[in-house]
């Protein structure tokens, strides 16, 4: 199949991932592993997105300012097209606090992000796309949720496949299950991890919210961590073991799994296939410091 041009809406964020060494030190130093670089799920996806022969567009806002330009640099050196629109204020950041066990916790300043006009969106539609990702984070704030509504009503009349993630469960529930399912009802695929899934099915197991899934959406797929990932496309359930021996840091984990399960679901592999494709992303990811692995 030829390569396809797709577009990747979501957050413009610089992350700092910091795992400390020992137990911190409130008034004191701790001694601490810190990488600082380009972030946020919605380009970590196009990056993995990338990585195949796709042609991966993001877009986005950020300030003029030093994250901004880190972003934009970063995201040209991976394979991804920038299509930035200009923010007043600071590029967002994110912190990532990593436990020793892989794990984070996010701490966030979204920045200019809720700055994102629909008019900038729909205007590069125009150009022509094959497929749109839009992040989770887009519906879950209040301030672009509609901008996020449009891009997918102009999507489905341009006959334009789509797919979401559901992205973090904190904003979920305080933005309602209902209200995002009815955001995202015009989705193609949907991504969530374990605990997403759980949340937005009100399920007792990864399995049983990934049926639930499936009888909304055309295609679902739900990370699972250490125990891999499941996916269901017109009733057919597929499931791929995690391929990571080693895990220093889980951040960005899950986006470079659903990028890479995009893109090879887009160049026609099965589900299977391209399950097994997004757990050996993963599996490099979480081997490093940081989304980059």
């Amino acid at each position: 199949m030829s390569s396809l041009r797709i577009l990747v809406v979501g957050d413009a964020m610089l992350d700092v991932v910091v795992q400390p060494k020992e137990t911190i030190a409130p008034t004191s130093d701790t001694p601490t592993n810190v990488r600082m670089s380009r972030g946020g799920a919605a380009a970590n996806f196009a990056v993995a997105l990338a990585q195949s022969d796709h042609d991966v567009y993001f877009l986005g806002v950020v300030a003029n300012d030093l994250p901004g330009k880190m972003f934009y640099e970063e995201l040209v050196r991976s394979g991804v097209t920038p299509i930035l629109q200009s923010g007043e204020g600071s590029t967002g950041v994110v912190v990532a606090l990593v436990s020793n066990d892989g794990q984070r916790a996010m701490l966030t300043d979204r920045g200019v992000n809720p700055q994102l006009a629909s008019e900038f969106v729909l205007e590069q539609l125009e150009t022509g796309f094959d497929h749109v990702h839009v992040s989770g984070y887009t519906f879950l704030d209040p301030v672009t949720s509609l901008v996020g509504e449009q891009i997918l009503a102009a999507c489905a009349q341009k006959n334009i496949s789509t797919s979401a993630d559901v992205c973090s469960v904190a904003p979920l529930k305080t933005m309602g299950i209902q209200n995002f399912l009815a955001a995202v009802k015009n989705v193609r695929i949907l991504f969530a991890n374990e605990e997403e899934a759980l949340s937005v099915t009100q399920s007792t197991s990864a399995n049983d919210a990934l049926i639930t899934l499936g009888k909304s959406f055309s295609e679902a797929v739900v990370t699972c961590g250490a125990q891999g990932a499941i996916a269901i496309s017109n009733g057919e359930v597929s499931q791929a073991p995690s391929q990571s021996t080693e895990v220093l840091d889980t951040t960005g984990a899950g986006d470079a799994a659903t990028g890479a399960y995009l893109a090879a679901r887009l160049q026609g592999e099965s589900q299977l296939g391209a399950l097994t494709s997004a757990m050996a992303a993963s599996a490099v990811v979480v081997r490093g410091l940081g989304s980059r692995g």
